[in-house]
């Protein structure tokens, strides 16, 4: 039997201080916003994808009268600029940009950082790259960039679990494509002789794709959310660019080889035990290379950040945080 009844949400009413464009190279500029206590603790929150974007939802994750909760629209998506561009956008422009969010805002040290899915990558890959920056770490449906990751999702695991989608995700492509369904896309993407509007009906099945194996019990407005271009073509755009070259890592392994640097920092993570895009193994084996880790396995989710039983977890983590000062 799972216990429900003890099961935290969401804070409520987590009002806006002040919302933001900060200009972090020639091209780029990204939208930022800041939460809840202006004295608070510090608290960076990396979104999804690449290309998800942040959403106000996440603010209730942390409690307001305790947090000094800082979000942005990474590069090439959400309110941030150019919208799209895959142009000096990689995993560690993007780790700059963290650090120049963090000087803007005269923080010394990031109380949590605080990352799902594709942000779990990012928020590991900061903290590897400024261990002095971070004191905590709250990680959800942990993806670490190897390719066995990406075949699971793209090639081989996912679509043994849906697929009428994945057949879907797989008839826009030729039967030689197919062999590396991943690649292809990010190819389709990227070739300007594919219309714009091909390309619109390319980024609309990858990302229903990706929302039907999003949670234990696939959501109908979730998958609709699809066919909102302002979020479909980002995510597809950028999840190609980014996953095709592993994330722009030296190595496949290089965040394992580099958990040295982090072993220290003491880190939570809530895992959906069916999350069918980044399974529980990935998570299993960082939390057995981290001295100090909490790793949460929700027996009744999948891989969205909403499911009931991961939005307790989240919570109980950044509430566990704020009482160790």
């Amino acid at each position: 039997m799972i216990n429900t009844t003890d099961r935290r949400t969401f804070y409520q009413n987590v009002s806006v201080i002040n919302t933001g464009m900060l200009q972090v190279s020639e091209i780029h500029t990204i939208y930022w916003e800041e939460s809840g206590k202006a004295d608070g603790l510090p608290a960076v929150i990396l979104h999804g994808g690449p290309g998800g974007g942040s959403s106000p939802l996440y603010r209730g994750f942390f409690d307001p009268e305790v947090y000094r909760i800082i979000q942005f629209d990474q590069r090439g998506c959400g309110k941030s600029t150019p919208f799209g561009s895959i142009e000096e956008n990689t995993t560690w422009d993007l780790v700059g940009d963290i650090e120049k969010l963090r000087i803007h805002f005269g923080i010394d040290k990031w109380h949590i950082v605080f990352g799902g899915s594709w942000g779990s990558t990012l928020s590991v890959s900061y903290a590897e790259s400024h261990p002095d920056r971070v004191s905590h770490l709250v990680l959800r449906g942990v993806f670490l960039s190897r390719k066995w990751e990406n075949d699971f999702i793209y090639q081989n695991g996912t679509g043994l679990i849906f697929p009428e989608e994945f057949d879907n995700l797989k008839k826009l492509l030729t039967l030689e494509e197919q062999k590396d369904i991943l690649h292809s896309y990010r190819l389709k993407f990227t070739d300007k002789n594919i219309s714009l509007e091909e390309k619109q009906k390319l980024a609309i099945q990858w990302t229903k794709f990706e929302m039907s194996a999003s949670k234990l019990l696939p959501s109908d407005s979730l998958i609709s959310s699809s066919e909102d271009l302002q979020y479909a073509l980002p995510l597809a755009i950028l999840e190609t660019h980014y996953l095709d070259n592993l994330c722009f890592l030296r190595n496949e392994n290089q965040l394992i080889e580099d958990i040295y640097k982090i072993k220290h920092i003491p880190t939570i993570i809530i895992q959906g035990r069916y999350d069918a895009l980044c399974p529980v193994k990935s998570a299993w084996e960082l939390s057995t290379l981290l001295d100090s880790c909490e790793l949460v396995v929700v027996p009744d989710s999948g891989h969205s950040c909403t499911e009931p039983g991961i939005v307790d977890g989240l919570v109980k983590a950044t509430d566990k945080f704020k009482k160790l000062i």
